[in-house]
């Protein structure tokens, strides 16, 4: 596989953004010049009963167009939570959000579902394809919501599935393909609608550590065209393949610095690395992120 082969058509780099034209509802921003995302002041409550819980506490940070960053954090210490507020499956309870020069903070659920198809791609722990249709019909998926040609979709993921690796699996349904090779018709469905953001939750969670390893590689390519990648992770080895590691506990940020050599950073993402979520000093006790109906897992 070539280290640039997995660009998308007119991809314009690490400095570029994803060419959409615009998102319904979302607020019209400069932004910050070269920075993706923007998080300021990001807070998540959930009432369970009587009690009010406090997922997030004031998570503010930056990630430049072109990085590749890991998210890491233990059970409960927000990283799920922040991952669907990132990925515009939640919305924050305060706070700014700006995504590609958009403020996605408080949409409604049609323009959240829209600016989620149009800026980012997802790659999750245990997959989530469809079992009954094949791997092209999986990558196809996010295409149904696009709007666009569906012959030059199609086109795009047989290319796509060319260069995961899965060109003569094209016609498989999940149940005849490995946990790897679901994962990289994972990959080529997050790539389809050329995103802004690639968001993995866990992605070798599931995975061997030779499988693990390859998935990861085939991150690093996919951030070496341009293309801003963000893993969530518990596991330290899988966080040490980012060139920058954002460690979360009890929903606040930790830490947050440069690291490791997993992928090349471009011009200027270390100014937009600094993290200003404002804590000091110990954090309080640890806030678990509720589950159940109604909160993100």
């Amino acid at each position: 596989m070539t280290t640039n082969s997995l660009a998308a058509p007119g991809t314009s780099g690490a400095s570029g953004t994803s060419g959409t034209s615009g998102v319904s509802g979302a607020s019209g921003t400069s932004g910050t010049p070269g920075t993706l995302v923007e998080l300021s002041g990001i807070t998540r409550s959930f009432r369970q009963g009587d009690l009010t819980v406090d997922v997030l506490r004031g998570v503010s940070f930056s990630i430049a167009h072109g990085e590749f960053v890991a998210i890491q954090g233990a059970s409960g210490s927000g990283k799920s939570t922040l991952l669907h507020i990132l990925g515009l499956l939640d919305s924050p309870t305060a706070g700014r959000y700006v995504l590609d020069g958009h403020d996605v903070s408080h949409l409604d659920d049609d323009a959240r579902s829209e600016a989620r198809n149009q800026l980012t791609g997802f790659v999750f722990q245990n997959f989530y394809l469809i079992p009954y249709a094949t791997a092209l019909d999986n990558v196809l998926l996010p295409g149904l919501y696009s709007h666009k040609n569906l012959r030059a979709q199609r086109k795009r993921a047989e290319e796509l599935l060319h260069r995961v690796g899965l060109g003569d699996r094209m016609d498989f349904v999940p149940a005849r393909l490995s946990g790897g090779q679901q994962q990289r018709v994972a990959l080529a469905r997050a790539l389809l609608n050329d995103p802004a953001l690639i968001l993995a939750d866990e992605p070798t969670g599931q995975l061997d550590s030779t499988t693990s390893a390859d998935i990861l590689d085939l991150l690093a390519d996919i951030n070496r065209t341009g293309k801003t990648v963000v893993v969530v992770t518990h596991d330290a080895e899988t966080a040490a393949r980012a060139r920058r590691r954002i460690v979360i506990r009890d929903g606040v940020i930790e830490s947050d610095g440069l690291h490791g050599d997993g992928a090349i950073p471009p011009p200027g993402a270390a100014s937009a690395s600094a993290s200003s979520d404002g804590s000091s000093g110990p954090s309080p006790g640890p806030s678990p992120e509720p589950s159940g109906p109604g909160a993100p897992a």
